[in-house]
Parts: C-alpha cells; structure tokens; sequence
C-alpha cells in the first residue's frame, strides 16, 4: 500500500505497468509489475531495453527497480496460473520475437513457466542485455536450469533472491 501511494503521488498517477509477454507454450499473458517509468515510454511495446539510467525511470522508480520490488505485481500472475516463482524470465513480445531466430535453442525456454525470479538472474543475467552474447549466456542459464530443475534447486534460487537480489 505504501508503494502504490507513493507511485500515485511522485509518478505520473499510474501504479501498474502491464505488458504482454510469452508463456509456457509460446502463450501470450499479460504481466503485471509497479510501474516505475513514464507512462507514454517507447517501452511500453517492449521494444527498448532499460538501460541502468534510462531517463525514462521515474523518480521512485529507481528505488523500485534496484530492490526488484517492482517485480512484486507478478505473484498476482503466479496466483493467475500464468507464472511460477522460479523459472526463465519472461521477455517482451517484441523481444522474444527478435531472440528466437538469432540464439538457437531460444525457444526451449518456453517448455516451462516463466518465472519471478530465475538461475539466469542470480548469476547476473538479468536486465539490460547490451549484446547478443549476453542474451545468450542467459539463454544457457535458463536452458540449465530447465535440464537440471530440483525442489532444492528452487528453493537456492528463493533464498539467494529474497537475501542477496533484493539488496543488490
């Protein structure tokens, strides 16, 4: 309650941002997260990645983003089914389309439910992605762990998120 106030009075009056983005079995869903950009942002079709200091990002936004409690809005897509807590982030359409035809095994990612947090993310993977290089070390990261998924292995994922992700 304290951020959806705080983004109402400090934004430009909007508290979510909601996007298309792909699913398990290439199904479109939308997401949900707080906004922390300009409403009217060319990202806003998921075409422009974020960069670290994009003046696009709102005041509070900032502080959102660092602390990934923007991303809180999603257990709204987990609660919908169309999530997991654990799993390949999803990307945008624009995104996802660009990456399919030029990593091979890109869309291996979407056997599973993308997730909140992920094995790419913990081990730095996350954000802005300035080269095809580093979108496909991503890649390899969801790939892995696709291949080598585990109770405990999702559960490392959750504590290293909740201790070391959100502080930075």
């Amino acid at each position: 309650l304290p951020i959806m106030i705080g983004l109402r009075l400090s934004g430009e009056g909007h508290i979510f941002y909601i996007q298309e983005r792909v699913g398990k079995g290439n199904k479109p869903f939308s997401i949900w997260k707080f906004a922390t950009m300009l409403k009217d942002s060319p990202n806003m079709s998921g075409g422009i990645i974020t960069t670290q200091r994009d003046p696009r990002i709102l005041p509070m936004g900032g502080f959102l983003r660092k602390t990934k409690i923007n991303e809180l809005p999603q257990l709204i897509n987990v609660l919908k089914g169309d999530m997991s807590v654990v799993g390949p982030r999803p990307h945008p359409l624009a995104l996802n389309q660009s990456y399919a035809s030029r990593i091979d095994a890109y869309m291996q990612r979407h056997k599973v439910k993308p997730g909140i947090t992920g094995w790419a993310q913990i081990h730095g993977f996350r954000g802005e992605t300035e080269t095809l290089e580093k979108m496909q070390r991503r890649i390899e990261y969801d790939l892995y762990y696709i291949q080598h998924w585990s109770l405990w292995m999702d559960i490392k994922i959750i504590v290293f998120t909740v201790f070391a992700g959100w502080t930075g």
